[in-house]
């Protein structure tokens, strides 16, 4: 359907990659993976038709329509939720304007031999035959079933568009997106801004709507849940694997000792070969040989080993003063702002080592809540917290009270203490501020994520008791999310996570307080069991329904 020939990309020098070949095919479902920098977004950029590469091409058939979601956007202020969602058909408006001014055109004209005429009745045939193929009749109930899916309530449906995070919004723009029903589909970290109930329904979107999908993701879950295909882009090539996400992990291992275990073998050989060279260079009787060996060399094409991060970083958190048995404490807890009532009679108790999960839609007061134990809100009911009990936050906020005048390494250097001061460049570089340009940059020149991973390291670094993080994954790759987890399956003291990303959260918490419907639900189960429930409770209310 799309196919891809001979793709370069250079810049200031450099190559991105070059010589890239690969056909997207109908019902594909593919995941771009990558570390960093390997030029996965540049690739889907180009796909999309947003970016040029320096060389080769990307073609597809003419009436195939392809849809990207870019991480950053911003739809237009001036509409409501619901008028700007309904843009994804504004082009149907205009397919019946043009149908309605070609048959007008139709009706004043009376020279029904001629040539002209004949290609005025095609026309007017082809574009209502495309018009009367697409369903728009109901795409109000498309429209709302799509941003119902996303998590708006219908409430939301008429407040302006400007009323809502760029969270929300990216959903907007989702939901835009998909009402095209596009040939193909690009995701370029779809999932940063959803809850774990959308990220669901986007799932199965995907899955059954048979259109071919492209996909950039740290959310392993997700990816391993919609691919079928995993294209891997690395040191300025690809490889393709015809599996999903966890058994490319596998062929990619297998991979690499095949790769290592041939170039030991070359280098065994070259070794050998220019011991010969070095030892018979001066000797008449072997001076075909020698020459024979060093024409040899010259043509051998050296084997690379594909790069691979092995810096099997292990973090900890330094040990946590000991706290009270229970560091926090809620009786009939509740926020209102005015006549809307956030949640009510919340009551939970979390005791000292305990890990758990805060999840639920957006907008039903995980992060409300976190504000309350946080002292930054008043609330009604009893909040207590512990004895001794001392708090390290990270809320999405917290890159902003960063000094804008340090450098990154300053930024740590100013709060690591004991061992771990030894190992700050290996910390920065596990969260991908490796390398000295990068640990120099100052704090005011990092982008919005870079700011945040710097944030997250700080925290990491603080003697606390208890942790609460809000959404502490989404600008962070697979492998560092899989050194926060350890670090915080390590950590000593209390762990309250808000968090969207199953896979972060399995066997990372073992309790769930479940937010919705202005109630806060306690399940003792780990994030899996939860889920698995929240699916039996759905299917026994539609049979109580029905």
């Amino acid at each position: 359907m799309i196919s891809v020939d001979g793709l370069a990309v250079e810049f200031g020098g450099s190559t991105l990659f070059s010589d890239i070949s690969f056909v997207i095919n109908e019902k594909d479902r593919i995941a771009l993976m990558g570390k960093n920098g390997a030029g996965k977004s540049t690739l889907l950029k180009i796909l999309a038709g947003v970016r040029q590469p320096t060389r080769g091409k990307v073609s597809a058939p003419k009436d195939c329509v392809v849809a990207y979601l870019p991480q950053h956007l911003m739809t237009e202020d001036g509409r409501t939720v619901f008028e700007e969602t309904a843009q994804a058909f504004s082009h149907l408006h205009e397919m019946e304007a043009e149908i309605e001014r070609l048959n007008k055109e139709l009706e004043t004209r009376t020279d029904y031999e001629s040539d002209s005429y004949m290609e005025l009745i095609e026309k007017v045939s082809t574009i209502s035959e495309k018009f009367y193929a697409i369903d728009a009749t109901n795409y109000e109930e498309d429209v709302e079933k799509a941003l119902l899916g996303l998590g708006f309530s219908r409430e939301d449906f008429h407040c302006q568009t400007s009323d809502f995070s760029g969270g929300w919004r990216m959903r907007i723009e989702l939901a835009k997106l998909l009402l095209k029903k596009p040939d193909v589909i690009l995701l370029d970290e779809p999932t940063n801004h959803l809850d774990i109930e959308s990220i669901q329904w986007l799932e199965e979107f995907l899955i059954n709507s048979g259109k071919a999908v492209v996909v950039i993701s740290h959310d392993r879950k997700f990816i391993d849940s919609i691919t079928t295909r995993t294209i891997e882009v690395t040191m300025g090539r690809i490889y393709d694997y015809k599996v999903n996400y966890s058994q490319y992990l596998q062929l990619r291992k297998e991979r690499r000792e095949q790769q290592q275990k041939a170039y030991e073998e070359q280098q065994k050989f070259i070794a050998e070969t220019k011991d010969f060279i070095e030892r018979f260079k001066g000797t008449y009787s072997k001076t075909l040989q020698v020459q024979s060996r060093v024409k040899m060399l010259e043509k051998l094409v050296l084997l690379e080993v594909d790069e691979e991060d092995t810096s099997a970083l292990r973090l900890k958190f330094p040990p946590s003063p000991r706290s009270g048995s229970y560091p926090v404490v809620t009786d009939s807890l509740g926020k209102r702002y005015g006549d809307h009532t956030v949640f009510q009679n919340a009551s939970l108790t979390i005791e000292r080592g305990d890990k758990v999960a805060f999840v639920g839609k957006n907008g039903e007061g995980k992060s409300t809540l976190v504000k309350c134990i946080m002292k930054e809100l008043e609330h009604d009911g009893a909040l207590t917290l512990g004895h001794n009990v001392q708090i390290g936050y990270f809320a999405q906020n917290q890159a902003s009270l960063l000094d804008e005048n340090l450098t990154v390494f300053q930024t740590i250097d100013d709060v690591a203490k004991g061992d771990i001061r030894n190992k700050i460049r290996d910390l920065l570089g596990a969260f991908m501020f490796g390398g000295p340009e990068e640990s120099m940059k100052k704090v005011k020149v990092l982008s919005g994520g870079e700011r945040t991973r710097l944030a997250m390291i700080k925290l990491l670094l603080e003697p606390v008791n208890l942790l609460i993080l809000d959404e502490p994954t989404n600008h962070l790759d697979m492998k560092t999310k899989d050194i926060l987890k350890q670090a915080l399956l390590d950590f000593d003291g209390t762990l309250i996570v808000v968090s969207h990303d199953r896979d972060f959260l399995d066997g990372l918490v073992t309790k769930v307080y479940e937010f919705g419907n202005k109630k806060v639900r306690e399940h003792l189960c780990g994030i899996y069991e939860f889920l698995e429930t929240k699916k039996m409770d759905s299917l026994s209310e539609l049979e109580k329904k029905a």
